[in-house]
Protein backbone atom coordinates (compact mmCIF):
# COMPACT_ATOMS: atom_id res chain seq x y z
CA UNK A 1 0.00 0.00 0.00
CA UNK A 2 0.95 3.45 -0.73
CA UNK A 3 1.25 5.80 2.03
CA UNK A 4 -0.74 9.24 1.16
CA UNK A 5 1.06 12.03 0.89
CA UNK A 6 0.89 14.53 3.78
CA UNK A 7 0.43 18.26 2.60
CA UNK A 8 3.07 20.44 4.24
CA UNK A 9 2.05 23.51 3.24
CA UNK A 10 1.67 26.14 6.55
CA UNK A 11 -1.91 26.39 7.51
CA UNK A 12 -3.32 29.95 6.77
CA UNK A 13 -0.42 30.97 3.99
CA UNK A 14 -0.96 32.19 0.82
CA UNK A 15 0.64 33.42 -2.13
CA UNK A 16 -0.67 36.78 -1.95
CA UNK A 17 0.81 40.11 -1.13
CA UNK A 18 0.42 39.30 2.78
CA UNK A 19 0.91 35.69 2.39
CA UNK A 20 0.64 34.56 6.48
CA UNK A 21 -1.48 35.75 8.65
CA UNK A 22 1.05 37.28 11.02
CA UNK A 23 2.13 39.29 8.25
CA UNK A 24 -1.02 40.29 7.55
CA UNK A 25 -2.10 41.03 10.90
CA UNK A 26 1.54 43.61 11.39
CA UNK A 27 0.41 45.24 8.51
CA UNK A 28 -2.71 46.51 9.81
CA UNK A 29 -1.76 47.30 13.32
CA UNK A 30 0.89 49.36 11.93
CA UNK A 31 -1.41 50.76 9.46
CA UNK A 32 -3.30 51.22 12.14
CA UNK A 33 -0.58 52.59 14.61
CA UNK A 34 0.22 55.25 11.82
CA UNK A 35 -3.03 56.79 11.57
CA UNK A 36 -3.41 57.22 15.49
CA UNK A 37 -0.02 59.02 15.05
CA UNK A 38 -0.76 60.97 12.15
CA UNK A 39 -4.40 61.91 13.73
CA UNK A 40 -2.59 62.76 16.75
CA UNK A 41 0.26 65.25 15.48
CA UNK A 42 -2.54 66.73 13.10
CA UNK A 43 -4.72 67.70 16.34
CA UNK A 44 -1.56 68.38 18.16
CA UNK A 45 -0.99 71.18 15.27
CA UNK A 46 -4.26 72.67 15.57
CA UNK A 47 -4.73 72.49 19.38
CA UNK A 48 -1.38 73.14 21.04
CA UNK A 49 -0.62 76.35 22.06
CA UNK A 50 -3.90 77.95 21.18
CA UNK A 51 -5.23 80.26 23.49
CA UNK A 52 -8.65 79.38 23.10
CA UNK A 53 -10.64 76.90 24.88
CA UNK A 54 -11.34 73.05 22.36
CA UNK A 55 -13.84 73.72 20.77
CA UNK A 56 -15.09 76.86 21.39
CA UNK A 57 -15.93 78.96 18.09
CA UNK A 58 -12.34 80.54 18.83
CA UNK A 59 -10.44 77.60 18.74
CA UNK A 60 -11.86 76.61 15.55
CA UNK A 61 -10.82 80.26 14.13
CA UNK A 62 -7.42 80.02 14.81
CA UNK A 63 -7.27 76.12 14.03
CA UNK A 64 -8.29 77.03 10.66
CA UNK A 65 -5.85 79.13 9.88
CA UNK A 66 -3.67 76.25 11.29
CA UNK A 67 -5.16 74.00 8.78
CA UNK A 68 -2.99 75.37 5.40
CA UNK A 69 0.27 73.76 6.82
CA UNK A 70 -1.87 70.52 7.70
CA UNK A 71 -2.57 70.23 3.63
CA UNK A 72 0.20 71.35 2.52
CA UNK A 73 2.07 68.44 4.33
CA UNK A 74 -0.74 66.37 2.89
CA UNK A 75 0.24 66.92 -0.38
CA UNK A 76 4.08 67.62 0.08
CA UNK A 77 3.60 63.62 2.02
CA UNK A 78 1.38 62.20 -0.91
CA UNK A 79 4.00 63.70 -3.73
CA UNK A 80 7.38 62.39 -1.98
CA UNK A 81 5.85 59.35 -0.94
CA UNK A 82 3.97 57.78 -4.33
CA UNK A 83 6.99 59.43 -6.51
CA UNK A 84 9.83 58.09 -4.58
CA UNK A 85 8.08 54.63 -4.65
CA UNK A 86 7.09 54.76 -8.53
CA UNK A 87 11.04 56.00 -9.26
CA UNK A 88 12.42 53.50 -7.61
CA UNK A 89 10.56 50.47 -9.12
CA UNK A 90 11.08 51.48 -12.83
CA UNK A 91 15.12 52.00 -11.98
CA UNK A 92 15.04 49.15 -9.71
CA UNK A 93 17.18 50.37 -7.18
CA UNK A 94 15.98 51.34 -3.67
CA UNK A 95 18.61 54.05 -2.51
CA UNK A 96 17.79 56.89 -5.61
CA UNK A 97 15.28 59.46 -5.16
CA UNK A 98 13.77 61.28 -8.22
CA UNK A 99 15.63 64.53 -6.83
CA UNK A 100 18.67 62.75 -8.52
CA UNK A 101 17.17 64.24 -11.55
CA UNK A 102 18.39 67.85 -10.65
CA UNK A 103 14.58 68.89 -9.26
CA UNK A 104 15.80 70.84 -6.56
CA UNK A 105 19.11 71.98 -8.51
CA UNK A 106 16.53 73.51 -11.08
CA UNK A 107 14.49 75.49 -8.32
CA UNK A 108 17.78 77.03 -6.46
CA UNK A 109 18.92 78.48 -9.62
CA UNK A 110 15.38 79.56 -10.36
CA UNK A 111 15.38 81.37 -6.96
CA UNK A 112 18.61 82.32 -6.94
CA UNK A 113 18.65 84.04 -10.39
CA UNK A 114 15.87 85.94 -8.92
CA UNK A 115 18.25 87.58 -6.53
CA UNK A 116 21.15 87.65 -8.56
CA UNK A 117 19.51 89.51 -11.26
CA UNK A 118 16.36 91.42 -9.27
CA UNK A 119 17.91 92.12 -6.04
CA UNK A 120 15.89 91.56 -2.87
CA UNK A 121 12.44 92.71 -4.49
CA UNK A 122 13.23 89.20 -7.01
CA UNK A 123 11.82 87.22 -4.19
CA UNK A 124 8.61 88.97 -4.16
CA UNK A 125 8.82 88.56 -8.21
CA UNK A 126 8.78 84.98 -8.03
CA UNK A 127 5.62 84.38 -6.00
CA UNK A 128 2.57 84.00 -6.87
CA UNK A 129 0.26 81.65 -8.99
CA UNK A 130 1.80 82.45 -12.60
CA UNK A 131 5.38 82.24 -11.21
CA UNK A 132 4.51 78.80 -9.26
CA UNK A 133 2.84 77.46 -12.31
CA UNK A 134 6.07 78.13 -14.39
CA UNK A 135 8.52 76.64 -12.03
CA UNK A 136 6.11 73.83 -12.25
CA UNK A 137 6.36 73.78 -16.20
CA UNK A 138 10.73 74.00 -16.25
CA UNK A 139 10.92 71.63 -13.95
CA UNK A 140 8.49 68.93 -15.70
CA UNK A 141 9.75 70.65 -19.27
CA UNK A 142 13.42 69.54 -18.17
CA UNK A 143 12.37 66.14 -16.80
CA UNK A 144 9.85 64.99 -20.18
CA UNK A 145 12.86 66.49 -22.30
CA UNK A 146 15.28 64.37 -20.55
CA UNK A 147 13.65 60.96 -20.74
CA UNK A 148 12.48 61.65 -23.98
CA UNK A 149 16.07 61.77 -25.29
CA UNK A 150 17.46 59.32 -23.02
CA UNK A 151 14.74 56.85 -23.00
CA UNK A 152 14.08 56.97 -27.02
CA UNK A 153 16.27 54.56 -29.51
CA UNK A 154 17.89 51.07 -29.66
CA UNK A 155 20.15 52.74 -27.07
CA UNK A 156 17.72 53.95 -24.42
CA UNK A 157 18.82 53.47 -21.20
CA UNK A 158 17.78 54.16 -17.57
CA UNK A 159 21.20 54.51 -16.13
CA UNK A 160 22.52 56.49 -18.64
CA UNK A 161 19.46 58.68 -17.64
CA UNK A 162 20.12 58.65 -14.12
CA UNK A 163 24.07 59.57 -14.64
CA UNK A 164 22.97 62.42 -16.96
CA UNK A 165 20.43 63.64 -14.45
CA UNK A 166 23.25 63.78 -11.77
CA UNK A 167 25.34 65.62 -13.99
CA UNK A 168 22.84 67.82 -14.67
CA UNK A 169 21.64 68.61 -10.89
CA UNK A 170 25.74 69.16 -10.29
CA UNK A 171 26.23 71.51 -12.98
CA UNK A 172 22.74 73.67 -12.12
CA UNK A 173 23.87 73.96 -8.66
CA UNK A 174 27.55 75.22 -9.69
CA UNK A 175 25.57 77.64 -11.34
CA UNK A 176 23.57 78.42 -8.05
CA UNK A 177 26.68 78.69 -5.79
CA UNK A 178 28.57 80.98 -8.25
CA UNK A 179 25.50 83.58 -8.17
CA UNK A 180 25.39 82.98 -4.60
CA UNK A 181 28.91 84.14 -3.88
CA UNK A 182 28.51 87.30 -5.94
CA UNK A 183 24.71 88.12 -3.79
CA UNK A 184 25.53 90.94 -0.76
CA UNK A 185 25.20 89.60 2.87
CA UNK A 186 21.94 91.14 3.12
CA UNK A 187 20.67 89.37 -0.38
CA UNK A 188 21.96 85.96 0.70
CA UNK A 189 19.93 86.26 3.73
CA UNK A 190 16.86 86.34 2.41
CA UNK A 191 17.88 83.64 -0.21
CA UNK A 192 18.82 81.05 2.44
CA UNK A 193 14.99 81.39 4.06
CA UNK A 194 13.86 80.03 0.50
CA UNK A 195 16.58 77.46 0.15
CA UNK A 196 15.30 75.69 2.96
CA UNK A 197 12.33 72.98 2.80
CA UNK A 198 9.66 75.18 4.60
CA UNK A 199 6.05 75.14 4.49
CA UNK A 200 6.06 78.99 5.24
CA UNK A 201 6.99 78.82 1.92
CA UNK A 202 3.78 77.12 0.48
CA UNK A 203 0.58 79.98 -0.29
CA UNK A 204 -2.91 78.73 -0.37
CA UNK A 205 -3.02 80.48 -3.59
CA UNK A 206 -1.17 77.27 -5.08
CA UNK A 207 -3.36 74.81 -4.02
CA UNK A 208 -6.12 75.17 -6.37
CA UNK A 209 -3.08 74.43 -9.06
CA UNK A 210 -1.45 71.89 -7.03
CA UNK A 211 -4.48 69.66 -5.57
CA UNK A 212 -5.60 68.98 -9.42
CA UNK A 213 -2.08 67.88 -10.37
CA UNK A 214 -1.39 65.44 -7.60
CA UNK A 215 -5.12 63.97 -8.23
CA UNK A 216 -3.85 63.27 -11.40
CA UNK A 217 -0.57 62.43 -11.25
CA UNK A 218 -0.26 60.24 -8.15
CA UNK A 219 -4.20 59.07 -9.05
CA UNK A 220 -2.58 57.31 -12.25
CA UNK A 221 0.10 55.77 -10.06
CA UNK A 222 -2.09 54.15 -7.79
CA UNK A 223 -4.13 53.18 -9.79
CA UNK A 224 -1.42 51.41 -11.77
CA UNK A 225 -0.31 49.88 -8.28
CA UNK A 226 -0.60 46.25 -10.67
CA UNK A 227 1.63 47.59 -13.61
CA UNK A 228 4.46 48.72 -11.14
CA UNK A 229 4.60 45.10 -9.48
CA UNK A 230 5.29 43.62 -12.98
CA UNK A 231 7.61 46.43 -13.78
CA UNK A 232 9.36 45.75 -10.39
CA UNK A 233 10.32 42.32 -11.88
CA UNK A 234 12.27 43.94 -14.53
CA UNK A 235 12.64 44.67 -18.31
CA UNK A 236 12.70 40.87 -19.77
CA UNK A 237 10.09 39.97 -17.45
CA UNK A 238 7.54 43.03 -18.31
CA UNK A 239 8.19 42.51 -21.86
CA UNK A 240 7.80 38.84 -21.59
CA UNK A 241 4.07 39.30 -20.16
CA UNK A 242 3.01 41.68 -22.91
CA UNK A 243 3.95 45.20 -21.85
CA UNK A 244 5.28 47.84 -23.29
CA UNK A 245 8.22 48.40 -20.93
CA UNK A 246 9.45 51.08 -22.40
CA UNK A 247 6.06 53.15 -22.49
CA UNK A 248 4.97 52.39 -18.84
CA UNK A 249 8.31 53.90 -17.70
CA UNK A 250 7.63 57.67 -20.14
CA UNK A 251 4.37 57.43 -18.56
CA UNK A 252 5.49 56.83 -14.70
CA UNK A 253 8.52 59.17 -15.25
CA UNK A 254 5.85 61.66 -16.57
CA UNK A 255 3.36 61.90 -13.59
CA UNK A 256 6.47 61.17 -11.45
CA UNK A 257 8.06 64.34 -12.33
CA UNK A 258 4.50 65.97 -12.12
CA UNK A 259 4.43 65.45 -8.49
CA UNK A 260 8.07 66.11 -7.81
CA UNK A 261 8.21 69.40 -9.69
CA UNK A 262 4.88 70.21 -7.72
CA UNK A 263 6.49 69.61 -4.18
CA UNK A 264 9.53 71.25 -5.32
CA UNK A 265 7.99 74.73 -6.21
CA UNK A 266 5.71 74.33 -3.29
CA UNK A 267 7.55 74.44 -0.53
CA UNK A 268 11.32 73.99 -1.16
CA UNK A 269 14.07 71.11 -2.00
CA UNK A 270 13.57 68.70 0.51
CA UNK A 271 16.40 65.79 -0.49
CA UNK A 272 16.18 62.69 1.57
CA UNK A 273 12.19 62.82 2.61
CA UNK A 274 11.55 60.77 -0.34
CA UNK A 275 14.28 57.82 0.64
CA UNK A 276 14.03 57.99 3.96
CA UNK A 277 9.70 57.54 3.54
CA UNK A 278 10.30 54.42 0.98
CA UNK A 279 13.20 53.05 2.89
CA UNK A 280 10.63 52.59 6.13
CA UNK A 281 7.55 51.92 4.09
CA UNK A 282 8.99 49.05 2.40
CA UNK A 283 10.78 47.71 6.16
CA UNK A 284 6.57 48.14 7.65
CA UNK A 285 5.01 47.07 4.62
CA UNK A 286 7.48 44.08 3.91
CA UNK A 287 5.37 43.32 0.97
CA UNK A 288 5.88 43.58 -3.06
CA UNK A 289 2.25 45.28 -3.62
CA UNK A 290 2.37 48.51 -4.22
CA UNK A 291 -1.60 48.79 -3.06
CA UNK A 292 -0.31 48.40 0.09
CA UNK A 293 3.13 50.03 -0.29
CA UNK A 294 1.27 53.36 -1.01
CA UNK A 295 -0.26 53.69 1.89
CA UNK A 296 2.07 52.69 4.39
CA UNK A 297 4.54 55.32 2.63
CA UNK A 298 1.89 57.99 2.43
CA UNK A 299 1.05 57.34 6.33
CA UNK A 300 4.39 57.68 7.31
CA UNK A 301 5.60 61.07 5.06
CA UNK A 302 2.54 62.75 7.02
CA UNK A 303 3.79 61.41 10.78
CA UNK A 304 7.41 62.57 9.79
CA UNK A 305 6.60 65.65 8.12
CA UNK A 306 3.99 66.78 10.72
CA UNK A 307 5.99 65.70 13.66
CA UNK A 308 9.48 67.34 12.45
CA UNK A 309 7.28 70.71 12.02
CA UNK A 310 5.56 69.94 15.62
CA UNK A 311 9.40 69.72 17.09
CA UNK A 312 11.01 72.97 14.86
CA UNK A 313 8.17 74.85 15.72
CA UNK A 314 7.30 74.44 19.69
CA UNK A 315 10.89 73.08 20.85
CA UNK A 316 13.01 75.42 18.46
CA UNK A 317 10.81 78.27 17.50
CA UNK A 318 12.20 77.51 13.78
CA UNK A 319 8.06 77.49 12.53
CA UNK A 320 8.28 75.75 9.08
CA UNK A 321 11.51 74.95 8.98
CA UNK A 322 11.06 71.18 8.60
CA UNK A 323 14.21 70.53 6.15
CA UNK A 324 16.82 70.73 8.56
CA UNK A 325 15.69 67.78 11.02
CA UNK A 326 14.27 65.87 7.67
CA UNK A 327 17.78 65.55 6.08
CA UNK A 328 19.45 64.83 9.23
CA UNK A 329 17.28 61.79 10.01
CA UNK A 330 17.26 60.75 5.96
CA UNK A 331 20.97 60.94 5.45
CA UNK A 332 21.63 59.19 8.64
CA UNK A 333 19.14 56.66 7.95
CA UNK A 334 20.61 56.36 4.27
CA UNK A 335 24.01 56.20 5.69
CA UNK A 336 22.78 53.23 8.21
CA UNK A 337 21.21 50.85 5.32
CA UNK A 338 23.96 51.74 2.96
CA UNK A 339 26.74 50.45 5.35
CA UNK A 340 24.63 47.88 6.28
CA UNK A 341 24.78 45.76 3.28
CA UNK A 342 21.34 44.44 3.95
CA UNK A 343 17.97 44.37 2.43
CA UNK A 344 16.63 47.38 1.23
Amino acid sequence: MTTPVTSTHHQGRSAGPLPTAKIRKRYWVTLGILIALAVLFAFGLLAWDNPMPVGSTGFWVIAKLRASNILTMVIVALCQSIATVAFQTVTNNRIITPSIMGFESLYRVVQTGAVFFLGVAGITFFTGVGQFVLQVALMVGLSVALYGWLLSGKLGNIQIMLLVGIIIGTGLGSVSTFMQRLLTPSEFDVLTARLFGSMANADLSYMPVAIPLVIIAGGYLVLSSKKMNILALGKETTINLGINHRREVMKTLFFVSILMAVTTALIGPLTFLGFLVATLAYQLADTYDHRYIYPMSFLVGFVVLAGAYFIMKNLFYAQGVVGIIIEAVGGITFLIFILRKGRL
